[in-house]
């Protein structure tokens, strides 16, 4: 079967990052208490639709893991993350203006210490991208029916773990996003927690999942992915 062309893997990218946004907005603003389930349900969803055509990343922490495994080539992962960014932010201003104007808004933990809540995104964004890589990378576990469940109870954990300690967002475009849209607001003082802590855990977890399976060409999955 013919892989999907690469317009169609950005749309899917794009349309999976913003629903995943907009589910994040709605879920923290109108049902805090159960926010954690209903944001891993929902990312479980996207990840059965958008799977099979561009791989369903809707992260660049996940991006870049694929790419240190040699499943996406260069040009497409920069263009992966372009749509993901435009999905995000699309989501964050959505569900802004649903909620009558009252956006997501990104924070640290109360006296919590930057480098803390840095360890914490490195920490669960590593947990992630590792969990991802061995269930849709991993040849033992190629084609299973549970990847999206398994990806999707992760986040779920991370966000009850360490939600109160570095926001649990394991995603830039999500964090840079709810930044944008908050305007003046904004914690920009943490911004680097977000956008370093989850790239530091993808390449972390890359490095790992190498000494569990093996060199990248061993994965099966080799691609020339900047072709549409």
């Amino acid at each position: 079967m013919d892989r999907p062309t690469l317009s169609a893997r950005l749309v899917t990218e794009g349309i999976g990052t913003f629903f995943l946004m907009l589910v994040i907005v709605l879920a923290v603003g109108q049902a805090p208490d159960t926010a954690a389930l209903i944001i891993g349900l929902g990312l479980a969803a996207l990840i059965y639709m958008g799977g099979p055509v561009s791989g369903a990343h809707y992260n660049p922490a996940a991006t870049l893991g694929f790419w240190m495994r040699r499943a996406i080539g260069t040009r497409e992962a920069f263009l992966y993350v372009g749509s993901q960014l435009v999905g995000a932010l699309g989501g964050a201003w959505t569900g802004a203006v649903w909620m009558g104007g009252e956006p997501f808004r990104m924070a640290v933990g109360t006296s919590v210490p930057g480098v803390s809540a840095l360890l914490a995104e490195v920490a669960f964004t590593f947990l992630l991208v590792l969990v991802i890589l061995q269930v849709a990378l991993a040849a033992r576990t190629r084609g299973n029916p549970y990847y999206g469940i398994a990806i999707g109870l992760t986040v779920t954990a991370g966000i009850v773990a360490v939600g109160g300690i570095s926001g649990a967002a394991f995603n830039p475009v999500v964090a840079l996003a709810a930044l944008i849209v908050e305007g003046r607001s904004a914690d920009w003082a943490h911004a680097w927690v977000w956008g370093a802590g989850p790239l530091a855990g993808s390449l972390l977890a890359a490095f790992v999942f190498r000494i569990q399976e093996g060199p990248a060409h061993l994965d099966g999955n080799p691609r020339d992915t900047d072709a549409s």
